[in-house]
């Protein structure tokens, strides 16, 4: 039998071939989360700690933020959410903090760099708060964010942090030996109202300082801050009427846990979420009456997370019992 000798195929050639065979894409589906950057820590009074950090790599395609105490998980935030407190730790402790990104197929990305944070001793019997900021003074750093300064508080015991309020929401915190602070993820050609109060290390918060009221530059109509895929329906349920509402939650730069409901233009209920909102599409049912062939229009909005009201959502009409 003659045997006839079939030519090889250059090595590059076969590993092309293999590549070209296999899932489109595969090597960024198996690439993890980049680690965050930014990640700073301030102690909030003798039992918690702020953990703040900028947002990973390909944030979009984030799920969730773990953030550890040393080695151990101590929670695990929505991705939107960019800074906590942790709590329930001990007076005059150092501790070493982490944050790892997860991503929406459950892979969990490298730690940040390790911060460390000491907290302070804790005065007993303390009740005195300190003193109210001095006058605060600001100025806009782009259409996103702003610059905020402020004149020290006075303790008996020592300031430990500084609480920044934008409508009546904590929505920053540094340390007691700071009076500055830079504020990100604003809305473009908003109006703000900043106010800060200190804090000691029993928690005692100071009387609000003077606000201060600062615009950003640049346009916004709110239709990219309103909620999505808004739904309204009608049920009858023991003899009453309910409205069952479903949207998409706007994209933001932190949690969303807020939102006013509007019923017939005027404010109806408020809904917040008493932990972290659930993730993705979200759902609320409340009592409109008892009278059946009634019609109403029903509309919602978020509060952001820098504090602000979001724009409104499309409005829908409901009839009961139609």
């Amino acid at each position: 039998m003659r045997r006839v000798r079939l030519p090889l195929l250059p090595v590059c050639g076969a590993l092309l071939l293999v590549v070209s065979c296999g899932r489109g894409g595969a090597a960024d589906e198996g690439r993890v989360p980049g680690a965050p950057a930014g990640i700073t820590v301030a102690a909030g009074s003798a039992t918690s700690v702020h953990v703040m950090w900028n947002a990973a790599p390909d944030d979009a395609g984030i799920r969730t933020y773990a953030v550890y105490r040393g080695t151990t998980k101590v929670t695990e935030v929505p991705g939107a959410q960019h800074m906590v407190d942790v709590t329930r730790l001990k007076p005059a402790t150092a501790y070493v903090f982490t944050v790892r990104a997860r991503d929406t197929e459950g892979r969990l990305g490298p730690p940040s760099r390790a911060v460390r944070a000491r907290t302070p001793t804790v005065a007993a019997a303390d009740h005195s708060a300190p003193t109210r900021p001095g006058r605060t003074t600001g100025r806009a750093v782009g259409s996103r964010a702003v610059q905020l300064s402020w004149g020290a508080s006075r303790d008996d015991r020592g300031v430990v942090s500084y609480d920044v309020h934008q409508g009546g929401v904590k929505i920053h915190s540094v340390g007691g030996n700071q009076t500055a602070a830079v504020l990100t993820g604003l809305r473009p050609g908003h109006r703000y109202v900043f106010t800060v109060r200190a804090r000691d290390a029993a928690d005692n918060l100071s009387p609000a300082g003077s606000p201060v009221r600062l615009a950003t530059p640049g346009g916004d109509d709110g239709r990219s801050t309103a909620p999505t895929g808004f739904t309204a329906a009608a049920h009858r349920s023991d003899g009453a009427y309910y409205v069952d509402l479903a949207w998409d939650p706007p994209r933001a730069d932190g949690v969303i846990a807020e939102y006013r409901i509007q019923l017939d233009g005027t404010t109806a209920t408020s809904l917040v979420w008493g932990g972290a909102p659930p993730p993705g599409r979200a759902h609320h049912s409340f009592y409109i009456g008892t009278a059946t062939g009634e019609r109403h229009r029903v509309r919602l909005r978020a509060r952001l997370p820098d504090g602000t009201w979001g724009g409104w959502s499309a409005e829908r009409t409901v009839t009961t019992g139609g």
